[in-house]
């Protein structure tokens, strides 16, 4: 998978690890989501990437599905 340089932000946003709302770093991200050699650059997707500071939690979000 290939991966922009993520500009990172830090928010505030509810944990489901920790069950409280605390600080987050938020990134974005362009993924390849196609296995295939053929027409991979025209496979990528924008995801929001957040990562909890407190417990460590990772999660991503297609910015698509949004």
């Amino acid at each position: 998978m290939s991966k922009s340089q993520p500009t990172l932000t830090e928010l505030t946003e509810y944990c489901e690890e920790c069950g409280t709302r605390t600080p987050h770093e938020v990134s974005i991200e362009l993924k390849t989501e196609s296995k295939k050699e053929t027409n991979r650059a025209f496979s990528r997707e924008p995801y929001r990437v957040t990562k909890c500071r407190a417990c460590g939690d990772e999660r991503a979000q297609r910015m698509n599905d949004a």
